[in-house]
């Protein structure tokens, strides 16, 4: 597959590489390179998420008239890549790509115009309540309750894995409001503002977090919490249709332009670095696992360049985001690991902990060989979250294959 930009697509490419160039500010670059899982602050993450909603740029995905920048399947594409090989910070998730699209598609006029403008914005910071201690890839097993009290639900239960949940101002969250039938019928799509009466936030220290690390994931818990039923999504029992269209923007993402980048960086710390007189990348066997690698990885690329136009053509992703969700975090996994191996013993965890952004010594080692070790770890979850890949597979061969 031969990519050839037209004159218009390359003129763009040049736009955004200018735009990033200009808008990453050193605070941001110094952050995220001293940071072991390249994350911002909150504080910096929303400025960076607000100039690109000030550029028009925040919401790729979405249609014009609600403020998508009308862009074709080239040009996102390009936009992807140029943020990748700038190793900018992306939009998170969870507003943008996630609960976003199923607002648009089963909520309210009244709920749009009430949620979609301040996503956009990143004026709010979003988290999503799907697990529970309980019911993991088996999510039509939860039990988190939310019984109708009048003009309000009253919510009762646990969610758990809330990446980000101690900064967000909602949560949306898939609740039980019936035990009738099927567990799939009995459940709704609610949002809940995080700063509700009765909900708890406690931490999840994971075996990726170095000392004064980046906090990631937490447990939720609701005690009679009350919600206004006017937050409900969609009707009454039918959140998992609403959950299931959801987890195609969540398993849909496009995984390439990052992988690409990683490998690069790769590549080039591979040439730099000596061990016992041979450059590892001169290593035969090193060498030749980076090639097979990249070759996946290219061939991943072609694979969601066709989806992309499908996306253009007004399609959704479907069961196809399964294969791209299986596909992407097994490279995730396997960039990982290719990345730890690179710094040898130098990646040794937790012996060396780097220093918080903005302390003034050099690493025991080179700031490359601080973030190996956690992003190898984290990266363990990726296929796990989302539905594990077990679980992708079955919906592969249910409904791509007709097994």
């Amino acid at each position: 597959m031969d990519l050839a930009f037209s004159a218009q697509d390359l003129a763009f490419q040049q736009e955004v590489r200018s735009w990033i160039e200009a808008n990453l500010t050193p605070e941001m670059r110094e952050v995220q390179e001293r940071s072991p899982t390249g994350h911002l602050s909150k504080e910096l993450q929303i400025e960076w998420q607000q100039r690109l909603a000030k550029k028009g740029w925040s919401v790729p995905n979405w249609p014009k008239e609600l403020g998508g920048p009308d862009w074709s399947p080239s040009e996102k594409y390009i936009f992807d890549l140029e943020m990748s090989r700038a190793g900018a910070p992306r939009m998170l998730p969870f507003g943008v790509t996630m609960v976003a699209p199923v607002i648009m598609k089963f909520g309210t006029e009244e709920q749009q115009q009430k949620y979609l403008p301040d996503i956009r914005d990143s004026k709010v910071w979003w988290c999503q309540g799907y697990s529970e201690p309980g019911s993991g890839s088996d999510l039509a097993s939860l039990n988190t309750q939310a019984k109708r009290d009048g003009d309000h639900y009253i919510v009762n239960g646990t969610k758990t894995w809330t990446t980000l949940g101690q900064h967000a101002d909602w949560i949306f969250c898939l609740v039980r409001t019936s035990k009738e039938d099927k567990p799939q019928k009995g459940i709704s799509f609610l949002l809940i503002d995080m700063k509700s009466e009765g909900i708890t936030v406690d931490p999840i220290v994971t075996i990726d977090r170095p000392a004064k690390g980046h906090q990631e994931i937490n447990t939720v818990f609701f005690e009679n919490v009350k919600v206004p039923v006017e937050n409900l999504v969609g009707e009454e029992g039918k959140g998992w249709t609403c959950a299931k269209y959801l987890l195609e923007f969540e398993r849909g993402n496009a995984y390439a332009p990052g992988l690409q980048a990683s490998l690069n960086r790769i590549r080039a710390y591979a040439a730099e670095n000596v061990w016992d007189g041979q450059r590892l990348l001169d290593d035969a066997a090193f060498r030749r696992r980076l090639d097979e690698t990249e070759i996946a990885v290219r061939a991943m690329e072609f694979t969601e360049l066709r989806i992309l136009g499908a996306l253009g053509a007004g399609q959704n992703v479907g069961p196809e985001s399964s294969m791209l969700k299986c596909r992407g975090t097994e490279l995730q996994q396997q960039v990982t690991e290719l990345a730890l191996e690179s710094v040898g013993q130098q990646g040794l965890p937790f012996l060396h902990p780097p220093p918080v952004p903005g302390f003034n010594e050099e690493p025991v080692f080179d700031w490359e060989s601080h973030k190996a070790p956690p992003r190898y770890f984290n990266m363990r979850k990726s296929s796990i979250y989302a539905g594990s890949n077990e679980v992708q597979r079955n919906i592969m061969a249910k409904l791509v294959l007709g097994l």
